[in-house]
């Protein structure tokens, strides 16, 4: 069921939106070569507090850390670690955030110093593809017209689009219905309504689409070794244009 959120919740959603754009604005900086993914876990731990809020995966189905950590050819669900950032790499840091009752969701994905230009393309696109779905996320039209905006500048841009996990909605629960894929036809899925909020999150592959699991359970990796690149914001639908509730100050990569 598609739970549309009342004024009230939706100020429960923008104070825990805004504490996780605030975090992940602010870790830009501090990733540099020679920082490991623990110590960027740490600070934002450290922070999650400060604010009021909780760590909204740490536990959840037994996942391990507070945020998810994953570089290079790492999709989503990379565990904090001592591995050291080098010089070229990329990580995407994904967090969630409880407060008041309810969650916010948001992920980037940060160069480490100097990256290649195919890989500040790859960071580029699934960004600009983020932004693109977020536009397309009106009261009237449907899901899969977030999704086949995302997957048409994706694809026409000669990336690829992962299929294994896709965006959800939000609210009391941290994943809700509907799911929000990254590719697909428009016209299709669940009309959008004014109260609903939605994790739209592109994750976007170098290579192939394909991807898997580690042994770890948790890290899903590019089967063909190749870069991936995830972005996200939760987003409310309204009478109007989209509002984004996790908004950052400034845009993470530029």
């Amino acid at each position: 069921m598609i739970v549309l959120k009342s004024p009230e919740e939706i100020e429960k959603m923008e104070k825990a939106g805004s504490i996780v754009g605030e975090i992940l604005e602010s870790i830009k900086d501090m990733i540099q070569p020679g920082i490991t993914t623990k110590e960027i876990e740490l600070f934002v731990d450290g922070r999650i507090k400060a604010l009021g809020g909780k760590a909204a995966f740490k536990g959840y189905r037994g996942y391990p850390a507070s945020i998810c950590a994953s570089v290079n050819d790492e999709v989503v669900h990379g565990i904090p670690s001592l591995r050291k950032l080098r010089e070229g790499d990329i990580v995407s840091i994904d967090l969630g955030v409880y407060f008041e009752g309810f969650y916010g969701d948001a992920a980037a994905t940060f160069p480490v110093g100097k990256i290649d230009e195919e890989t500040a393309d790859l960071l580029r696109i699934t960004e600009e593809a983020l932004n693109l779905g977020i536009e397309n996320a009106v009261e009237g039209k449907r899901v899969n017209d977030i999704s086949h905006a995302i997957q048409s500048h994706v694809e026409k841009n000669g990336f690829s689009v992962v299929r294994t996990f896709v965006g959800h909605g939000i609210g009391r629960e941290l994943h809700e219905e509907p799911q929000v894929p990254n590719y697909g036809a428009p016209g299709r899925g669940p009309r959008l309504k004014e109260g609903m909020t939605l994790a739209i999150e592109p994750m976007v592959n170098a290579g192939t689409f394909e991807v898997r699991v580690l042994g770890d359970g948790w890290t899903a990796v590019t089967t063909d070794g190749k870069k991936s690149a995830h972005f996200e914001h939760t987003v409310l639908i309204t009478s109007g244009e989209p509002k984004i509730l996790t908004k950052f100050n400034q845009r993470i990569y530029n």
